[in-house]
């Protein structure tokens, strides 16, 4: 009986596939709008990680503020910029590091460090922005940090998360490579004839 186990080598892809996801995700933190919105009707607010728009009440049309003017506002989208380059590069490495038949622990281990690293930036980005935000943007009505600043932190998430398995999964370096046998358990019927 053979039993796939999370480490073993026909799974190997999961830890590859879960960085591809973080990086969607952050694509759309990158990407989206809803960093910060207005929590209810009227809809006046509203912003990303590059500009904040406000409108009035009766206003159909947005009118932007560039955060990029703003010291803060750059070095938090450097840094989650930065993380989420350092991400695509680890995807990139994770690929090819589990594509080779003979795996190279030591690199796999370096991954994950480099994932420690993706964390880092990203944390510090998405720290930096709702603090300094609150601090220097005159905000209109009750607003709240939305969508989009979610997948940013759920992104971060998932590259600890992977940051560990990477670091870990040379470990059991013997059963990714199928190196030993799988324990099952096999009665012969003499001894047990209360099976048959």
């Amino acid at each position: 009986m053979v039993v796939c186990g999370l480490a073993c080598w026909r799974c190997r892809w999961l830890l590859p596939l879960l960085l591809g996801l973080a990086i969607i995700m952050g694509i759309i933190a990158l990407a989206g709008r809803g960093w910060l919105e207005s929590e209810s009707a009227p809809y006046v607010q509203q912003a990303s990680l590059w500009e904040s728009c406000t409108r009035g009440e009766e206003d159909l049309n947005w009118n932007c503020e560039s955060l990029m003017d703003y010291g803060w506002g750059r070095a938090a989208a450097a840094t989650y910029l930065v993380g989420f380059v350092i991400l695509v590069i680890c995807f990139a490495l994770a690929v090819i590091a589990f594509s080779i038949e003979i795996l190279r622990f030591n690199f796999v281990r370096g991954i994950g460090g480099l994932l420690f690293v993706v964390a880092a930036f990203q944390i510090i980005g998405l720290v930096i922005y709702p603090v300094k935000f609150t601090e220097e943007i005159p905000l209109t009505g009750d607003n709240m940090f939305s969508w989009a600043y979610g997948f940013g932190w759920a992104s971060t998430v998932v590259v600890i998360g992977c940051a560990f398995f990477f670091c870990c999964l040379p470990n059991w370096e013997d059963e990714v490579l199928g190196n030993i046998k799988p324990t099952g358990y096999y009665s012969s019927p003499e001894r047990a004839p209360y099976l048959n």
